[in-house]
């Protein structure tokens, strides 16, 4: 994942929801299949209606036919659509000319408005931090994999998750079945000289907001790029920092508080680097890492996610792989995007994380993503007919 979870405007504003979550952060429970349908779906205007922009659905189209793969051999989860109403689209795709991106989703698809379909988007993207495969003098922070003792419980040694599954944790010297080691443990050593590190970072901050992210590369002073993804969690739950910071009263524009953006939490934390680690570790939830070979962080979708093409939604609403159009107060996050990623704050429908790949100009641009608007699900054409006859 880009896990997915996630997304880098940690504190939108009050009554909202908190956006605190990339890609594959957390493994969600399996939704309920057709949750979508019962919010109710209508018709909407006709994709030409739209006015797609050449570049931006040259974009989609080919994060589109990246998902096709994908989209033929699963289930829709939201109950929206079949297997069989992808074939066709998914066969056009494969050869149509980028030149005409625009036409292929005119001519393959419809629009359905999901409940009210009144949108709220957020932004993640790809960290890029300090880091080396092996130690070396200035990068002394871990980067763990999966540890081999981290389990789920057998049935009968703990109380089931509330989706039927056995909870994550470890068996002790005892035998007996306990919570896996907290962040506050696993920064005081509880993991080290095990073997476990697949790379060290520099800075311990920047390596807490890449586990917030859920991916990210590791740039070693000679230029060499490791990139990194998910594997695993330690099974305790997430704490958004920012909600933390906001319950104190240090998120605001009065004097002596601090934005509640991704930069805005970071400046506090650099400013008082005590209080700051004391803060991350309210957040017990720790992300393991796997080393990735690609040209992408990888999403929910099990495809690379692409910057200003992709994002994050709820699969219980939105099928992955299906594109989306957002009409939004944000211009740079409205238009033409696939859902390949999921997101453990990103949960509802018209609920979106877009995705703005890696470096300086994507981490300023999610985070401070907050876009409000319309939301449009392109379907296969028949599907909403098909939907509202039942």
């Amino acid at each position: 994942m880009v896990v997915v979870a996630g997304c880098v405007r940690l504190i939108p504003p009050p009554a909202t929801p908190v956006a605190v979550t990339v890609p594959m952060l957390t493994t969600p429970a399996p939704p309920a299949p057709g949750t979508a349908a019962l919010l109710g779906l209508s018709g909407g205007p006709s994709v030409a209606s739209l006015k797609l922009g050449a570049s931006d659905a040259r974009g989609a189209l080919a994060a589109f036919r990246s998902s096709c793969a994908k989209l033929l051999n699963r289930t829709d989860n939201s109950g929206l659509t079949r297997q069989a109403d992808w074939t066709a689209p998914c066969n056009a795709a494969a050869t149509w000319p980028a030149a005409q991106a625009p036409q292929f989703f005119e001519t393959w698809f419809e629009t359905a408005r999901l409940g009210d379909g009144k949108a709220f988007v957020t932004g993640y993207y790809e960290p890029e931090i300090a880091g080396v495969r092996s130690r070396q003098p200035g990068f002394d922070v871990p980067v763990y994999g999966v540890p081999a003792d981290l389990v789920r419980a057998k049935p009968g040694d703990a109380v089931p998750n509330d989706n039927g599954t056995q909870p994550l944790g470890r068996y002790d010297e005892t035998g007996a079945f306990v919570p896996y080691f907290d962040r506050a443990a696993i920064d005081g050593g509880a993991l080290a000289n095990k073997g476990l590190e697949i790379g060290w970072a520099a800075d311990p901050v920047e390596l807490f907001f890449l586990q917030v992210q859920g991916s990210g590369r590791l740039k070693a002073p000679d230029g060499t790029i490791i990139r990194i993804g998910y594997a695993g969690q330690n099974g305790l739950g997430y704490t958004g920092i920012g909600s933390v910071m906001r319950a104190q009263g240090l998120i605001g524009s009065a004097p002596g508080q601090y934005s509640g953006s991704m930069q805005g939490i970071m400046q506090y934390i650099r400013e008082h680097p005590e209080d700051g680690k004391a803060l991350m570790r309210q957040n017990q939830s720790y992300v393991f890492f796997r080393l990735i070979d690609g040209d992408g962080p990888y999403g929910a979708l099990g495809v690379p996610v692409r910057g200003g093409d992709s994002v994050a939604a709820d699969p219980s609403f939105v099928p992955l792989g299906a594109p989306v159009f957002l009409a939004l107060d944000r211009t740079e996050a409205g238009g033409l995007w696939i859902a390949q990623d999921t997101g453990g704050a990103i949960k509802g429908p018209n609920r979106f994380d877009s995705f703005w790949g890696a470096g300086d100009a994507a981490r300023t641009t999610a985070g401070g993503m907050s876009g409000r608007g319309d939301a449009w699900l392109l379907l296969p054409k028949g599907t909403v007919k098909r939907l509202t006859a039942q």
